[in-house]
Order: C-alpha cells, then structure tokens, then sequence
C-alpha cells in the first residue's frame, strides 16, 4: 500500500460522484441491510475501484456505497476484509485510508462478536469503550506514511469518548439495550475453545471478534474520530459451550439490526 494508491482509489471514486462524504460506516457480518436506509447516489462493487480488494466472505456484499442517510452525506462499505481471508492488514485497512482521503470527518463500525461477560445477553449490542489486540500482525508496519500520520500513534482513547456518549444518550432515548465494554481481536476464522474462552475473560474481554481493530488503529494514527457497536450473537459460556451454528449466528445479527439501524440512523443526523 502506497500514498499514490490511496490517492489513485480517491480520485477514481470522485470522478464517480463521492463529494465531501461526512460520515463513514463500516457494516460487518449479518449488518448489510443498513444500506437499504440509504438514498444512494452511486453503487459500486468492491472490484471495480482501483487497488480496493474483495471481499470472499459469503455473508458480506463488497459494496461502496455513497448517499444520504439522516440528511447527512455518507459513505458505506457492506462488507469488510479480514486477515483470516488472506489479506495483510494494509490492505484491510487500505479502504479507511481513502475514506478518510475523500474527507470523512467521522467513521463508525459495526460488526457481530461473541459474549463473554454472562450479563451480556445474545442478541444485544455492545459499544466498544476499549479492545485487546491479539491479531499477530499491525497494519501500521513497515514504512510510515507521515503525510497520514505519526510514527507512533497515542492509544490512550481509541474510541471516541463524545461520539460514544452521543451513542449511550441516544440508546437510552430510544429505549436501545447498549452495553459497553472491552472488545478482544482474534485472527480466526475458526471459534474458540473453552480455555480460549476463559483466558479472554480473565484478561478482561467483554466480547470477541475477528475485525474491527485494525481499522481502529488506523483511524486512530489519522487522527480520525472512531466509534464502534457489536452485535452479541452468541454467548460464550465455557461451562455450557454449544456447537457453533454460523446460519444461526446471522440470523442473530439480522434480529439485532433493527435497534443498530435506528442508533446509527439518529447518531449519524445528529453528529
């Protein structure tokens, strides 16, 4: 990944129609049907914009799309790139790089992680007020990209404190189930153990994934106001562990979607 390929991607995409886009969304597993809320000005597949890759996960569309949602001007990606598909983390995070090009002022992500804190009930969200990392590799590896920002990025607040409050007033307006807690990052692509699962709690995990960090690191070092929601779509008990039913899981985020929708919807117009 270099600064002429995110320039490359940037210009491509404002020659398609994207002007100054405020908001950027990131939908993860199960969380497309967002877009369907937007007025769309352009749509675009993932393999037509220049060094963008693709996504290979079944559940996730790989489209940019650009609108209005809440009056407000956003850009959309339906699907999301992780590391257990084979790409390196400068790829993954290669599309917030010209996100944050074309001019977004603010990003939000959602994605489905497991439960590990009992009171965190399935189908439920969960705002990210910190995370582990545990993902073996770091996309700000290898050169700087010094026009973007600093070599070592502070970490202190990865996730936007005003832009979380505006989430927890607004779930509590809209009568919106909201816990808040620590998001642990895994490579994946398979499901923990039960000692796996005990470890992540007693660290201090609230939820597990395999997304989203990457992408906060990199809004991060672009000094590029984060905030981001996961959908609880099992609970992982190691002391009542089930089998794994990933058709189940999708149907669990796609429950939960409706109370995401209408939270990001009246964030997105207020912000």
């Amino acid at each position: 990944m270099t600064l002429q390929q995110i320039h490359e991607s940037a210009e491509f995409l404002k020659a398609e129609g994207i002007n100054h886009p405020e908001t950027g969304i990131i939908l993860g597993t199960g969380l497309g049907n967002l877009a369907t809320c937007i007025t769309k000005e352009m749509e675009m597949d993932y393999s037509a914009i220049p060094h963008f890759p693709v996504s290979t996960v079944e559940f996730h569309k790989g489209k940019l799309i650009y609108g209005t949602l809440s009056g407000k001007k956003i850009l959309a990606m339906q699907g999301r790139f992780h590391a257990y598909e084979g790409y390196t983390m400068q790829q993954i995070t290669f599309p917030v790089r010209v996100m944050k090009v074309l001019g977004i002022k603010q990003l939000l992500i959602s994605n489905a992680a497991g439960s590990l804190n009992p009171q965190f009930k399935k189908g439920s969200l969960m705002l990210l007020d910190d995370h582990i990392n545990l993902q073996v590799l770091n996309p700000l590896t290898g050169s700087n990209l010094d026009e973007l920002g600093p070599r070592y990025p502070d970490m202190s607040q990865p996730y936007d404190r005003g832009i979380n409050e505006h989430m927890e007033r607004t779930a509590a307006e809209l009568n919106i189930t909201l816990h808040k807690g620590v998001y642990a990052a895994v490579p994946g692509p398979n499901l923990e153990t039960r000692a796996e699962y005990r470890y992540l709690r007693t660290i201090g995990a609230d939820a597990v994934g395999m997304s989203t960090v990457p992408e906060v690191i990199v809004a991060n070092h672009m000094s590029l106001p984060v905030a981001a929601v996961s959908v609880l779509t099992d609970e992982c008990d190691p002391d009542h562990l089930q089998p794994v039913n990933i058709e189940e899981i999708i149907a669990v985020a796609a429950g939960a979607e409706k109370d995401l929708t209408r939270l990001f919807e009246k964030v997105i117009g207020e912000l």
